[in-house]
């Protein structure tokens, strides 16, 4: 079964608030015969998409290739979160790379933040970038750590938007008993990410880059000039970039076996009217520090848009439930509350949790597993890959000497070990340990 078709019609949006509330966008034509480019791009999400309007701009030909709409995928179906840094803290980081490299990487995290505020504004595209994102701690060992990591940050790196918040200053932006503190980063923030893939498209084209959808990947032919395969023909380039994340599916086994697919699930409220004062106060998004985490943020409309939940099958299960029940966690109130929309999505992970940058050949470059930090860091990757492209790969060499070693049992089993290991994990959220 190919991830690409279990759960989705071919050449749709799924039915989610953020597609109910898309900025409208033509159909770009299927690939049909031979085509000739620079660069061949396979996969129409923010890596792809920025690479393609980054390589445009420095004159090269390209062709992108998506399955079926750009931001189909993880792109247009996530929380809409933009956060700091990488997936992993600093002193992690520092830790696994050292220190020289963890500043590089914590310099990047901000260039991917400010990359994507301003090709927003640069291109007029249809969102708006809001400010503010709150972690909400369960335990006072977490709220400890979050002040002391507050504090590392502003000491070692300079940057002074995170601000402690004790429960009492937390409940006054989240109401929520189920939290006894955390922190807000005033300099991350959030967005509707599927019109964020709707203006990157836009941008790409507008640059020249040429653009097909429905136009499915079935083979790769390596060489010194690469033949890219789609079901309605093919493309013959210099370079490929592989930006398909988690929908990359048995395409370039060497990224599979590093890359693990799992599902993740949002819903939708109605619109609360005068109870969103129940939900939050302030204009921010939140996640909180369980392994499994919750997240959520108001709409436009004032919805309530939570994310909770994972599955790591190729079918969803019933969306609603798996998602109410967390929601409910944390705000008891709303069990009156109907929910208008419903959704899934493939996002990628690591075994590391750090993106996965590989050159699989001498003109193949992969990027993927951004274990849920990707808005901005996708972003970012399209803009590395497209330098290294260019013949500027000291960021893209940087990204790829991070480890991201193969899941046990490469690609056949990642996913019965990576059950097993999520399952446990669940237990411990459930158990609050």
């Amino acid at each position: 079964m190919n991830l690409l078709f279990a759960n989705d019609r071919r050449g749709e949006y799924p039915r989610s608030w953020y597609a109910a509330t898309a900025a409208p966008l033509a159909p770009f034509a299927p690939l049909q015969g031979s085509a000739r480019a620079d660069v061949c791009i396979v996969g129409g999400g923010y890596t792809g998409l920025s690479a393609a309007l980054h390589l445009a701009q420095r004159g090269l030909s390209v062709v992108l290739l998506e399955a079926h709409r750009v931001g189909f995928g993880a792109s247009g179906r996530n929380g809409g979160q933009v956060g700091s840094g990488q997936r992993l803290e600093q002193d992690e980081l520092e830790r696994i790379a050292g220190r020289e490299a963890a500043r590089h990487l914590w310099d990047l995290g901000e260039e991917a933040k400010a990359l994507v505020q301003g090709l927003i504004a640069d291109h007029a595209m249809p969102c708006s970038f809001a400010h503010g994102i709150v972690h909400a701690c369960r335990k006072p060992s977490e709220v400890a750590h979050a002040r002391a990591y507050a504090e590392k940050l502003q000491r070692d790196y300079g940057y002074d938007k995170v601000q402690p918040l004790d429960r009492e200053a937390l409940h006054a932006i989240l109401p929520s008993e189920a939290y006894c503190g955390g922190d807000i980063d005033r300099g991350a923030g959030h967005l509707h990410p599927l019109n964020f893939a709707i203006g990157l498209a836009q941008a790409a084209a507008a640059a020249g880059a040429r653009l097909h959808e429905g136009s499915t990947v079935t083979g790769i032919e390596e060489g010194p000039r690469a033949r890219v395969l789609t079901e309605g023909g093919h493309v013959e380039a210099d370079h490929v970039i592989l930006a398909a994340n988690g929908y990359l599916g048995g395409l370039m086994p060497l990224v599979a076996a590093r890359v693990m697919p799992i599902n993740n699930f949002i819903v939708a409220t109605e619109p609360l009217g005068p109870r969103v004062a129940e939900v939050l106060r302030e204009n921010v998004a939140v996640a909180d520090t369980r392994f499994v985490v919750n997240y959520w943020r108001l709409s436009e409309d004032n919805r309530l848009l939570f994310g909770g939940g994972e599955s790591y099958g190729y079918r969803f299960p019933d969306i609603v439930k798996t998602v109410r029940g967390p929601m409910l966690e944390v705000y008891p109130g709303l069990t009156d509350v109907k929910i208008d929309h419903a959704w899934g999505g493939t996002l990628a992970i690591t075994m590391s949790r750090l993106p996965c940058f590989l050159r699989v050949a001498p003109n193949i470059l992969s990027a993927s597993g951004y274990s849920g930090h990707g808005v901005a860091l996708a972003t970012l990757a399209g803009k590395v890959m497209a330098e290294a492209v260019a013949g500027q790969a000291e960021r893209f060499d940087l990204l790829a000497s991070l480890p991201t070693p193969r899941f046990p049992g490469g690609a056949a089993l990642r996913w019965p070990m990576l059950v097993l290991a999520m399952t446990w994990f669940g237990m411990r959220d459930r158990l609050g340990i």
